[in-house]
């Protein structure tokens, strides 16, 4: 069986990522990028469907682990009886192919240790051809090539390599994987020490830009990091999560794919970036979200690949059983055909925050974005999947169409406050249309609340998002009606659901757990109406459920106290940072996102 998902700590190299457990196994790793097949998938299945142990041989005393701080490197200490070990994981960032690389490192004593690499290509169903290297193995099956490189003497057991050794204090015991295309010449390894050495400096010298010195800066230090792991350096999109088919809940169907860019990330991560003091990654995000949506705006989705690939074609494995017998595993993912309003006004968001922060004017945004807007005065009338991608049908869901409002509203600003061209008045038109029937259609008198979708009683915790964005202001007493039915219906011990699941809306069995970014929103509008002490008791509750070094899944089973759904995830990340800010500043984002007084 895996481990928790809160027992996994994360490494990277800002085009792929690896899943670390407290025993020293490698559970999840797929290689060249986020998005390729797994060649260890034991996360949703089990050890024969591939993973890569280094632990000790005798019982383990105790278990400590850590980042050296201000990197992505992860530390692991072993004690046992006989001394104490330190396993030192890390991807150093590249250019071409990705290394991984493991060090065991003697600290006190002698202590004996294992190594078992069990290779599975294409998520498992596939057992690689093995053979001996003077530098240590090669394993190959069709056009993917892994090289293990090492002094160990290794053998193979049961269609695995193993190895013993052993180490003393300041021994240090290296092993390095890489992994090529088939058809390529094998790749020169690098000295292990050495790339150590280079991604600490390297970690260290990107951590130097934050601009954050709140009371909580670790924690927003480590969710930045978190955050730039999660990055494609070669396009800067940012997956939503490295991972796929991790359970919303234990054994339930609610598993997607999240190893895509979603446009509606954009706005968060922007925030994340340009008030946290990186306008690069800023402003190659926005160069990856214009490339994306550039085309026929008819045919924008509401996610895309690495790259910018449309086709997110979603299949099952069905030789994996699952995280903890939770099926389907999923591979693609089909909302990425959805009709989804909000996107337009997140992209309208997105790029009205980065002219505000003073990033260099993209010559093609301001086009791409009149024709989405264009195309949005002929949509936004229609019912959409909404922002939590349900799989029933299309309703009018209020917070798309108070997304829709965002984008004319920035439309307008643009021309407003950076006297770009375009049809202001037109758009203002639509805007205070838009406004007045989500006022009167998405509110309902009798709860004084906004609600889910037109002609609901339900609560959605996506309204919390109105006064964020200035559909209206945070004092206004449907709002303050808002966040109290929330509070009222969604929240189960402290935290916040995202809605009341139930078969009729997203045609998937009930259940789920409280969602991390929702909370999240929640601190924000109680530190908006000023309930400041609540708002901060909140957070604390929320960093208290990050593992032990400082990651957050999607969301979190308040029963069983674990954390549930992909990891780590961006969402939860780019919510702890602004939510830091808003806490901690007086001008975070709650305050300054609408940008300005006349969007109310």
């Amino acid at each position: 069986m895996p481990s928790k998902i809160e027992d996994y700590g994360l490494i990277g190299d800002c085009q792929t990522a690896a899943l670390v457990s407290r025993e020293g196994s490698i559970d999840w790793l797929c290689l060249p990028r986020f998005d390729s097949p797994a060649c260890f998938a034991a996360l949703l299945g089990n050890d024969e469907h591939g993973r890569w142990m280094i632990a000790p041989t005798e019982k383990v005393k105790s278990v400590r682990r850590s980042y050296r701080e201000n990197t992505l490197i992860l530390e692991t200490e072993f004690e046992t009886d006989s001394g104490r070990v330190r396993l030192i994981d890390f991807m150093p960032p590249r250019t071409t192919e990705p290394d991984l690389v493991r060090i065991v490192e003697g600290v006190e004593g002698r202590v004996s240790m294992r190594t078992d690499l069990c290779i599975r290509f294409d998520y498992g169903s596939i057992v690689p051809w093995v053979r001996r290297r003077d530098y240590g193995l090669r394993a190959t099956a069709g056009p993917d090539t892994l090289d293990l490189h090492t002094d160990l003497e290794l053998h193979g057991e049961n269609e695995h390599t193993a190895g013993e050794f052993t180490v003393e204090p300041g021994q240090r015991v290296a092993l390095t994987l890489l992994w090529r295309h088939t058809h390529e010449p094998p790749p020169k390894c690098s000295d292990p020490v050495e790339q150590l050495e280079g991604t600490e400096h390297w970690w260290r010298d990107w951590c130097e830009h934050c601009t954050y010195d709140g009371e909580w800066r670790e924690a927003v230090m480590r969710s930045l990091i978190t955050l730039k792991a999660l990055t494609y350096a070669p396009t800067g999109g940012l997956v939503a999560a490295p991972t796929t088919s991790l359970p919303e809940k234990l054994g339930g169907v609610r598993n997607w794919d999240y190893r895509f860019c979603w446009l509606r990330d954009a706005t968060y991560t922007l925030y994340a970036l340009v008030t946290g003091g990186y306008l690069e990654e800023a402003g190659a995000w926005r160069d990856w979200l214009m490339n994306a949506v550039a085309g026929t705006p008819s045919q924008t989705q509401i996610m895309y690949g690495l790259g910018g690939e449309r086709r997110l074609t979603e299949w099952e494995v069905d030789w994996l059983p699952g995280y903890e017998n939770s099926a389907p595993v999923r591979v693609g993912n089909a909302a990425a055909k959805q009709f989804q309003l909000d996107i337009y006004g997140e992209v309208m968001d997105a790029l009205h925050v980065a002219r505000r922060y003073g990033m260099e004017e993209d010559e093609n945004a301001w086009r791409v974005q009149r024709a989405l807007l264009k195309h949005l005065e002929n949509v936004w009338r229609e019912p959409d999947e909404g922002i939590w991608e349900v799989r029933g049908k299309r309703r009018h869901f209020t917070h798309s169409k108070v997304m829709a409002w965002v984008a004319f509203d920035r439309g307008v600003k643009g021309v407003e406050k950076f006297g770009l061209e375009g049809d202001a008045e037109k758009w203002r038109n639509l805007r205070d249309e838009i406004r007045d029937e989500v006022c009167r259609r998405g509110f309902n008198k009798e709860l004084g609340s906004f609600v889910q979708h037109y002609d609901s009683s339900e609560p959605d915790a996506s309204l919390l998002m109105l006064p964020l964005v200035g559909f209206l202001p945070h004092g206004d007493a449907r709002v303050r009606g808002t966040v109290r039915l929330i509070e009222e219906r969604l929240v189960n011990d402290g935290l916040v659901h995202r809605y009341r699941c139930h078969e009729s809306l997203d045609n998937l069995p009930p259940g789920e757990g409280a969602f991390l970014l929702c909370t999240f929103w929640l601190i924000d509008n109680l530190a908006l109406q000023g309930r400041r002490d609540e708002a901060r008791e909140i957070f604390e509750r929320l960093l208290s459920l990050r593992n032990d070094v400082g990651l957050l899944s999607e969301e979190y089973d308040t029963n069983e106290a674990r954390l549930l759904g992909n990891f780590p995830q961006a969402f939860s990340h780019l919510g702890l940072i602004n939510s830091a800010r808003n806490l901690t500043e007086s001008d975070g984002p709650a305050e300054n996102r609408a940008d300005g007084e006349d969007a109310n």
